[in-house]
């Protein structure tokens, strides 16, 4: 694991493109070939959107572990084994001291300025969440201060509870809600979302 010490640690979960692996509700929609070429845009556009931003360190939580190559400009952590919540917890015990914001790179709303709303929001409440219409959230985080809290047990991952199942291990904390935005998990969430199928369409030529 490359190590940086700032104090505010965004980090984009993500699988390494494959064929046949990942995306999988994606792919029963739109075909493998399809949902990889997805997977390696949408990456590609995420982390073009986040680079070189000073306010935060980026960070790519990679499975499989010793996949790649990755870009060499973000911080790299493997997610090991177990389930998303297992995964995601460890994670957040691995990282340097600060605060931490977790998100996909599946999320076409996403911004640098929602991005930078969620840190400030760290400032003044234990966690943030930012609600998806699926049920589920495209971003978590977590202030780690003075403990770690883990909001990710038991949580009835991608399925219309997994907000719901998250906000009930904060219970007690002081919680701020981002901006709902949709990720792409399924062919009707891509249809919703023209634009990236331009956007895959020009770099598939």
């Amino acid at each position: 694991m490359r190590i940086m010490r700032p104090s505010r640690h965004l980090v984009v979960f993500t699988r390494y493109p494959s064929f046949g692996t990942g995306k999988r509700r994606l792919a029963a929609g739109v075909g493998a070939a399809a949902a990889l070429r997805f997977q390696r845009v949408s990456l590609a556009h995420t982390l073009q959107r986040l680079r070189s931003d000073r306010r935060w360190q980026t960070w790519l939580a990679v499975t499989p572990d010793r996949s790649g190559p990755w870009p060499r400009q973000f911080g790299l952590v493997a997610q090991g084994q177990g389930d998303l919540g297992k995964r995601l917890a460890r994670v957040a015990r691995a990282l340097p001291r600060g605060s931490i914001l977790v998100l996909g790179s599946d999320v076409p709303g996403l911004t640098r300025d929602l991005i930078s709303r969620a840190f400030h929001a760290l400032e003044g409440h234990d966690a943030v969440i930012g609600p998806s219409g699926d049920g589920g959230y495209w971003a978590i985080g977590l202030r780690r201060r003075p403990s770690i809290i883990n909001p990710f047990h038991a949580v009835r991952w991608s399925t219309e509870h997994a907000l719901a199942d998250s906000l009930a291990n904060l219970r007690g904390c002081s919680v701020a809600k981002l901006a709902q935005l949709d990720d792409i998990d399924d062919a009707q969430a891509l249809a919703r979302h023209p634009q990236w199928e331009r956007l895959h369409a020009r770099h598939h030529r």
